[in-house]
């Protein structure tokens, strides 16, 4: 399974997202330049210029015709994917983080940071057909968290919202009233900020990954605890294989920390875990600093992983890794 390296960006990676027919892939990071690459043999097709600040997420419609981007400029944009356009720009007080289409691309949720004064948010935008048409005016403001949001994505049938962060705590949200329906048990829940949320292909469970140094499966409709994934590092990034029962979890300890180690002792390896044996199958090495970013690949047959290295390494998986045989 040799990888792909793909370097597009100056500045470490933060956020990875395959478009729905997985030919696409797109990448954020810290240098203000979102890109987007040909997932099959990672050129580079385009880049997407605007920001002035770290772009922290993106997400791209089920057409593959637009894309959201959220930023430290305290902006979130929509860009037209095709010709790298800027479509419209939503406004905020502090910086937007997590972005995520809804079911139907007729609305996008936006978390935006604790930033001076102001309290976190997850906002509801409508996104109108014609960017002519497109107001900056919020259908929902989420309030009451502490701490930053770092993932707020959309549930089943786009009525309820999770949002999970600094506060180790995970919620569900009522897309109508703004209400907290549920909350996760703080006994089984995460003791550490949770840094990144993944949702499984038919939206029944998602996965999320914890600097306590392990990643937790949940299920979407009653936020019960299913299963947990240890490892000895801090986790910045997980993702569910669309394809077998396998998750894989990435990260290492905080960039500040690094400059002593190779990368063997660094941990920089994406690990893949049996989702229900819960039992680690392999790992991946090859980044120079800690992964913040993974993303299978619609179809299941590839990855892509994102480091503090600011490197993007695609990985074709090969005939053995469908034999793996617990």
């Amino acid at each position: 399974m040799r990888p792909i390296l793909m370097k597009g960006h100056e500045r470490p990676l933060t956020f990875l997202r395959y478009n729905r027919d997985g030919d696409l892939l797109f990448s954020c990071a810290k240098d203000h330049t979102p890109n987007v690459w040909f997932a099959d043999n990672g050129d580079r097709l385009g880049t997407y210029r605007g920001h002035n600040g770290a772009v922290w997420s993106c997400d791209v419609s089920r057409d593959s015709t637009r894309l959201i981007t959220g930023s430290a400029d305290q902006t979130a944009k929509l860009w037209d994917v095709q010709t790298g356009r800027e479509l419209f720009t939503f406004r905020f007080d502090a910086p937007a983080r997590s972005v995520e289409f809804a079911i139907g691309d007729g609305l996008a949720v936006i978390t935006t940071d604790n930033f001076m004064e102001n309290v976190p948010t997850a906002q509801v935008k409508r996104i109108a057909e014609d960017p002519d048409d497109q107001s900056e005016d919020s259908l929902l403001v989420i309030t009451g968290i502490k701490g930053r949001i770092n993932r707020a994505v959309w549930g089943p049938l786009n009525r309820t919202i999770i949002t999970a962060g600094e506060d180790a705590t995970i919620r569900i949200w009522d897309t109508e009233t703004g209400q907290c329906l549920k909350e996760s048990d703080k006994e089984q829940g995460h003791q550490k900020t949770i840094t990144s949320l993944s949702k499984s292909a038919d939206w029944s469970h998602f996965l999320t990954g914890s600097l306590d140094k392990s990643a937790k499966l949940w299920d979407t409709r009653t936020l019960t605890l299913i299963k947990t994934y240890v490892t000895e590092r801090p986790v910045n990034a997980v993702d569910i294989s669309p394809l077998l029962d396998h998750v894989v979890i990435g990260g290492g300890q905080d960039a500040m920390n690094v400059t002593m180690t190779d990368r063997r002792a660094g941990k920089f390896e994406a690990k893949f875990f049996h989702k229900i044996l819960q039992e680690e199958i392999g790992g991946v090495k090859g980044h120079f600093g800690p992964i913040n970013a993974l993303a299978f690949n619609p179809d299941g047959r590839s990855f892509s992983s994102g480091g503090e290295d600011g490197y993007v390494r695609l990985h074709h998986f090969d005939s053995d890794y469908f034999n793996i045989k617990i």
